[in-house]
């Protein structure tokens, strides 16, 4: 950036002025130019920052001076206004270096990314996405004709009973052998789940994803839901991990590293941890309301009030500034097969070495727990918050499930469905609570990683109260009002 672009301003002075006096101070070998350096540091940019401190251990209290000098005089962070120096800079640039021929009409593809943008036009589109992409090809053809047939078909006709014959000679210990082919076992439950549920579910859904996300839909959306996000203390870059908790929220969590402040980080992390339903158990909660249009608009009401409000709240607790938010659009083009197969193979291939183990171990840990009669005294004590939200004590089975996986517990309540234990009441109480409630250990531990352990079990145990808050609320409304869905 020139000294040029600097000086069209008061506030340009201040800025040149402070960076040429880093610049003197800066004494270390960095590889790269000093001025390169100096517009890091005045961008509180942590690497840098430390890197400057082991190398400059005589000159950097007075460059944090300096740089804490220079902030007083702005409103917005430092690297907002360079970022504006930046682009008033390059405008600059292109005026003198471009030519501009009368406006030519635009290309059907521009056209179509502009109306993705508008809120007017934007906001049917997501819908469309969302009720084709999610719910009909996710919902029902995932969560639905492929569960019914994996899981009917393979599973109960073939493989539970197959197991069941050869393990049963094997292992004459019946503690053993329920190990593997018990209500709980390794086969009967673990591979069930992972296999017959959730697998034809996040497929689709990695499908459904990898088209959006090949056609250039994601940063589109990004700038629509960047007006509603800034209310909740978010910007549209933090549709990214938004969209990616649909599918797994501990991946998610990890991506909140891309938000450009602690602040977003933490009410991000927050969201993910209460109000957002990865693909998998999104899956299933369509599977189960399937057929029953209210609840499934109650239930998505409540979590979709509850992102927002807590996003809100968050926003107005928690310290900082505004965010600020700039995105590069690409072109929009058609998906390319080869590209959604691949990013397809590759996510489902994460599925098989990140996440089916859990569901075995999973299993290993509730034969573990009632053994040692750890699992029941669990679910003992969770039969009050059940009772309290209106659901049956055996519901308590599958809220204890979803903190091994959220999924886990979801797959949990689709047995229930099956067994009629749940009117239509109840089943989206249910469902609301389980969406909202703990994270599974996977994320739990992904978020004292990025967050520290008291901000991750602080966040914790307010999504514990908050779901049993919530799904009893709901229950009382509908009970108030009479309504039966």
């Amino acid at each position: 950036m020139s000294a040029q672009g600097f000086a069209n301003s008061e506030q340009g002075d201040i800025l040149e002025v402070s960076l040429e006096k880093i610049e003197g101070l800066l004494k270390g070998d960095y590889g790269v130019s000093k001025r390169t350096i100096g517009l890091l540091l005045l961008q509180g940019d942590d690497e840098i920052t430390a890197l400057a401190e082991s190398r400059e251990p005589d000159n950097m209290s007075e460059i944090k001076e300096i740089i804490n000098y220079t902030g007083k005089h702005y409103v917005q962070p430092l690297s907002y206004i360079i970022t504006l120096r930046r682009q008033e800079e390059a405008s600059r640039i292109t005026g003198i270096a471009v030519e501009h021929l009368p406006k030519a009409n635009l290309a059907f593809r521009e056209k179509l990314s502009r109306v993705m943008i508008n809120p007017l036009t934007g906001v049917p589109i997501l819908l469309f996405v969302l009720y084709y992409g999610i719910y009909k090809f996710v919902g029902e053809f995932g969560a639905g004709t492929l569960v019914d047939f994996i899981e009917t078909g393979i599973f109960e006709k073939n493989i539970n009973p197959w197991a069941t014959q050869i393990i049963k000679p094997i292992i004459p210990w019946q503690a053993v052998r329920e190990l593997f082919v018990g209500e709980y076992g390794m086969i009967t439950l673990g591979v069930r789940y992972a296999v017959a549920i959730i697998l034809p579910v996040v497929t689709t859904f990695f499908v459904a994803f990898a088209i959006i996300e090949d056609a250039g839909y994601l940063p589109r959306l990004a700038l629509l839901i960047d007006r509603l996000f800034k209310k909740i203390g978010l910007t549209g870059r933090a549709v990214i991990p938004m969209v990616l908790g649909l599918g797994c929220d501990t991946m998610a969590t990890m991506v909140t590293r891309t938000l450009p402040t602690k602040r977003e980080r933490i009410i991000a992390t927050i969201l993910l941890a209460l109000a957002v339903p990865c693909s998998a158990q999104l899956g299933v909660i369509l599977s189960l309301l399937e057929g029953n249009p209210r609840g499934l608009t109650v239930w998505a009401c409540a979590v979709s009030l509850v992102f927002l409000l807590v996003g809100f709240l968050s926003a107005q607790i928690l310290p900082g500034d505004s965010p600020s938010f700039y995105m590069e659009i690409p072109p929009l083009r058609m998906p390319k097969l080869s590209n959604v197969f691949i990013k397809t193979y590759t996510r489902v291939k994460w599925y098989f070495t990140e996440i089916f183990p859990m569901f075995i171990l999973a299993s290993v840990l509730i034969w573990i727990g009632q053994l040692t009669g750890l699992f029941n005294l669990l679910v003992k004590a969770l039969h009050s918050p059940m009772r309290w939200i209106g659901l049956p004590d055996q519901t308590a089975v599958a809220f204890l499930f979803g903190f091994f996986r959220r999924d886990y517990g979801a797959a949990g309540l689709y047995d229930m469905k099956k067994a009629a234990l749940l009117n239509g009441n109840q089943l989206v109480v249910a469902c609301i609570a389980l969406t909202l409630f703990l994270p599974c250990i996977a994320q739990f531990l992904m978020n004292v990683k990025e967050r520290g352990y008291k901000t991750g079990v602080a966040i914790s145990v307010f999504v514990l109260f908050f779901s049993f808050s919530a799904g009893f609320l709901v229950n009382f409304i509908l009970n108030i009002l009479g309504v039966s869905l």
